[in-house]
């Protein structure tokens, strides 16, 4: 029994039968994330439990448990398949293992705006990527927003895909993210990212990419120099549910619980535009150097990325959002 498993199996075992108790009348939903509680979305998550608590009047309640306590993404998801744990906040990025449908959110330069991004996640086309998570037994109950994610780098100053050529850059463990900084000429490495602080630190990588609250929030800010603000993809947060979970509620129950997590994803965007702009004067008076380069040689970089996609199911989803920017 690897170690790995071992840790899922003790928490499993501790949260079996609490992923969503009953007691005294009261449904208690148990939620976990990885983020730290200054985050945009912890703050949006305390939100949803104040407004399923005043839509319930009492009868439900959800209890957050932020900073991996958990577990890794990853853990809190097979979490989620066997009922174990309510709902939790990942990555689409992180599930494209469950569900393929997701890879389409790691294609670079999907989007070409930020209201672009919303109409697509809260129109057709969303609904329908969330929808795909039942194939994995999981509910898609809402998107959070994670930005865009850029490289940051120890101490190379990164202007255009050439700079990377042969540099170590921490990705997730996503195939997608994988080809994306390969097709950029870098040597992409899947490390978790609650092992990257020390991966930087001691030169396993040479950089990494995410968007500026998770790069200023987890620190690396003191050991990366440069921030280069390409912007390569806007891989959304989704709020995920356990299936097994989800289904023992009644339809009042469900509709009460999803408008509490809509009235969070709607005060999740604005923290999260305050939380990006903070998080960028923060990194600036700390001494990185933020970098605007031109986003057209990196563009040109991944023509070919999005041309393998022709005829293929992501190709059909690529096809729906780019009219929706029409």
């Amino acid at each position: 029994m690897n170690q790995s498993f071992t840790r899922l199996w003790v928490i499993a075992c501790c949260l079996f039968v609490t992923a969503c108790s009953q007691q005294q009348d009261k449904i208690t939903l148990r939620m976990g994330h990885t983020l730290d509680s200054e985050h945009s979305v912890h703050k949006a998550m305390l939100h949803m439990a104040e407004k399923l608590d005043e839509y319930s009047n009492g009868t439900m309640e959800i209890k957050i448990y932020p900073n991996a306590q958990l577990g890794t993404e990853r853990e809190m998801v097979e979490l989620l398949q066997i009922g174990s744990l309510a709902m939790t906040k990942v990555s689409a990025a992180a599930i494209e293992g469950f569900v393929p449908d997701m890879k389409v959110y790691g294609v670079p330069y999907l989007f070409e705006s930020r209201e672009h991004r919303w109409k697509v996640l809260q129109g057709e086309v969303g609904q329908s990527l969330l929808n795909a998570t039942r194939q994995a037994h999981f509910v898609g109950l809402g998107y959070y927003d994670s930005g865009s994610r850029s490289f940051y780098t120890t101490n190379t100053k990164v202007e255009t895909p050439k700079d990377l050529t042969g540099k170590k850059i921490r990705v997730m463990e996503s195939q997608m993210a994988v080809r994306m900084v390969n097709a950029f000429g870098g040597s992409a490495t899947p490390i978790s990212f609650g092992e990257l602080y020390a991966a930087l630190q001691q030169g396993v990588v040479d950089g990494a990419e995410n968007n500026p609250p998770s790069f200023y929030l987890s620190r690396h800010y003191e050991i990366c120099d440069y921030y280069i603000l390409n912007e390569h993809t806007s891989v959304p947060d989704i709020i995920l549910g356990s299936a097994h979970v989800y289904d023992t509620l009644n339809k009042q129950q469900q509709d009460w619980l999803n408008q509490a997590i809509s009235d969070s994803v709607e005060l999740q965007k604005e923290l999260w535009l305050a939380g990006e702009k903070y998080a960028l004067e923060e990194v600036k008076k700390a001494g990185v150097e933020v970098i605007y380069p031109d986003k057209n040689p990196f563009m040109a970089a991944v023509k070919d990325f999005h041309a393998s996609f022709d005829g293929t199911l992501i190709g059909r989803y690529l096809n729906a959002i780019k009219a929706e920017a029409n």
